[in-house]
């Protein structure tokens, strides 16, 4: 009786594996596998690491001192910098929300959110470097074409975060409002965003972080900011100026962090 309970308890005989682990070891070979089949691609050559041990550390010890004789310009690209990625990440928001309504399969009918959907698929597939090339030519050189760029990229990635918001609410309280013969706006208003507004500020704020380290990025290419001087002291070997600019930017990022960490605290 005790066997045949623990049979039906469990599912299966007493001693045999659960299918979990079968499952688990599968994923692990597989990934084990992909790891093997991308190895020769990826160029990996970890001996070189070894190799060229002395050429690095060569390569390290120029890096230091620092030099920041020129740290006033620095910390003037490094504000351009911050307000690429303010802009940048102020219009994705304004734009996200509505997509993020329209792409969201609990709001709008299927014919509605997968043509959305793929739209915010092209705009992520699309690095903001490429963006930041594509608007350099449109507009000319400059942080205004930064700001594009992390525009377009951020709109894609908020909207798939604020959808995915959206989808994991309590219809109670949206069944609730619209019982009282509410429109769909005041569904939106007092059903949807109460409830979603607090993920929605998390994830903006960690979208304005990870726009200030692009926004650094972007200007390499032309697209103003810190990255304009990163790749002019890069490009001329001077590596002091560029343990300079790196410093900058590291405490910049981290101070933004910190800061964006405390504010969502605060707000979930």
């Amino acid at each position: 009786m005790n066997t045949s309970a623990s049979i039906t308890a469990n599912g299966r005989l007493p001693g045999e594996p659960p299918k979990r682990s079968w499952l688990s070891l599968i994923s692990w070979g597989i990934f084990f596998l992909v790891l093997v089949w991308s190895w020769s691609g990826a160029d990996m050559r970890p001996l070189d690491l070894i190799r060229d041990s002395g050429n690095m550390s060569q390569f390290a010890h120029d890096f230091f001192p620092p030099d920041f004789r020129d740290w006033r310009v620095y910390v003037n690209e490094m504000l351009v910098t911050i307000h690429i990625a303010v802009w940048g990440t102020a219009l994705a928001v304004v734009c996200s929300i509505p997509m993020g309504l329209l792409s969201a399969s609990n709001m709008v009918p299927a014919w509605v959110y997968q043509p959305v959907r793929r739209v915010l698929d092209a705009c992520r597939a699309i690095n903001e470097m490429v963006f930041a090339m594509l608007f350099i030519v449109a507009v000319g050189l400059g942080p205004f074409a930064g700001v594009l760029a992390l525009w377009v990229h951020t709109t894609g990635t908020l909207s798939k975060l604020f959808a995915e918001a959206v989808e994991a609410i309590d219809p109670r309280p949206v069944e609730g409002v619209r019982a009282t013969g509410a429109r769909a706006i005041d569904e939106i208003l007092y059903g949807v965003l109460p409830q979603v507004m607090p993920l929605w500020i998390s994830y903006t704020l960690y979208r304005f972080e990870s726009n200030v380290r692009s926004a650094s990025v972007v200007g390499m290419v032309g697209a103003g900011g810190i990255g304009v001087v990163l790749y002019e002291v890069i490009r001329s070997f001077q590596y002091a100026q560029t343990c300079a600019v790196m410093v900058i930017m590291v405490i910049v990022v981290t101070c933004i962090d910190v800061f964006s960490a405390r504010v969502r605290k605060m707000v979930i």
